[in-house]
């Protein structure tokens, strides 16, 4: 049980701090004068540095072990979320937004293999548990922000950024102090031998992260854009329920999968259904009006949530127990800078033809190369070591 506990809040803290910026979005357009683009920009530092720190993080965890690495990433996390609130203009806070996605960065490949070392036999259903961790967290940053915490704090988006740093400052604390209680906690602190560069020469490492790419691009901008997007069709009372229904809506995704993850992770057809219903919600988000817009954001947060949760299961499923922290690194290096690409890219097709759909263009085009990459799933080889 404490293992699980401390996969769940992990797990939480991948995204407390990432997300505390979308519903602050209007007071950084006031506050800073961010354009779109440079919106784009700021939504894109994190998965820009998830790519950039995930070969690092798998250095750490090769010659550290998965905890202190795990510990590591959470304290770089809470401390560059405070710093954000320390500077008083657009470049600090870009500077301190690296280093708490450095942190994150570092977290992410810790995870996977620390469900196989303290869970080998069931693996979907640990992983399920951490990324359910990852989606409440998600959900509660959205859903508090703006009814509760900006009130709080006298609409301080400033103040708003530290408030969510404590959770996981408490999160480090408690993983140094339960950690060493764990029966298999000698084997999941130390990683099986000094392999940590991933072999980018296997298919395998491209397809994965090219579909956990598609997910967190989806997310990424959909998260990023939405508020500007409602606003613009004269439904700024739209921002919060939008952004609620997108993060809400992956609550159940994620319950749901704690019972059939294991049975799915393989199977070509869960990752192609998903990928066709995001593609059917960008579209109905894009084409129709008012309320419409928040139910469709609802099933886009469903799916993907789902995908996200197979996705991250494949390295541990797929890997040998000494193999999953650098295939999990290579995995996200190609997924983050994929999902870093299309948000830049999405911020810029917005402001080049001043169109607020061709925003969520790249988001459309995910649910497609999910749908064509899902056949790999079944047929994924077993890596060479």
């Amino acid at each position: 049980m404490i293992a699980f506990i401390l996969l769940w809040l992990s797990g939480a803290c991948l995204r407390l701090t990432v997300l505390a910026i979308p519903p602050v979005v209007p007071l950084l357009h006031a506050d800073l004068h961010l354009s779109e683009t440079g919106i784009g920009w700021l939504s894109s530092l994190p998965p820009l540095m998830f790519a950039i720190a995930a070969v690092p993080g798998a250095i750490l965890i090769a010659r550290f072990g998965i905890v202190p690495a795990l510990v590591v990433g959470l304290l770089l996390n809470a401390v560059g979320s405070a710093a954000r609130a320390a500077f008083p203009d657009a470049t600090y806070l870009y500077a301190s937004s690296i280093v708490m996605a450095a942190g994150v960065s570092i977290m992410q490949p810790s995870l996977p293999p620390l469900v196989r070392a303290w869970f080998p036999a069931r693996v979907g259903f640990a992983t399920a548990v951490y990324t359910n961790g990852l989606l409440v967290g998600e959900t509660l940053v959205v859903a508090l922000t703006i009814p509760l915490v900006l009130p709080l704090v006298n609409n301080s988006w400033r103040l708003n950024f530290i408030v969510w740093s404590v959770p996981v400052l408490l999160t480090a604390l408690l993983v140094v102090a339960c950690a060493s209680r764990l029966g298999g906690a000698n084997k999941s602190t130390v990683a099986a031998g000094r392999l940590w560069w991933p072999d980018w020469r296997r298919p395998l490492i491209w397809r994965l992260g090219l579909i956990l790419g598609s997910v967190n691009a989806m997310y990424f901008v959909s998260n990023a854009f939405l508020p500007d997007f409602v606003i613009a069709a004269g439904r700024p009372d739209l921002v919060g329920p939008s952004l609620i229904a997108i993060n809400l809506c992956q609550l159940p995704a994620s319950f749901l999968m704690l019972g059939v993850a294991g049975r799915l992770v393989k199977r070509p057809w869960a990752y192609r259904t998903t990928g066709a219903i995001a593609l059917v919600s960008v579209i109905g988000m894009m084409t129709m009006k008012g309320a419409w817009i928040v139910m469709w954001a609802g099933v886009l947060g469903f799916v993907t949530a789902i995908t996200l949760i197979l996705a991250l299961a494949l390295p541990s499923v797929l890997g040998a127990p000494e193999d999953v922290h650098r295939t999990s690194a290579g995995m996200f290096t190609i997924s983050y800078s994929v999902a870093m690409l299309l948000s830049v890219f999405g911020g810029w097709l917005w402001d080049f033809t001043h169109t607020p759909i061709a925003g969520f263009l790249p988001v459309a085009l995910c649910g497609i190369v999910i749908i064509v990459l899902a056949s790999t799933v079944r047929h994924a080889e077993r890596p060479a070591v």
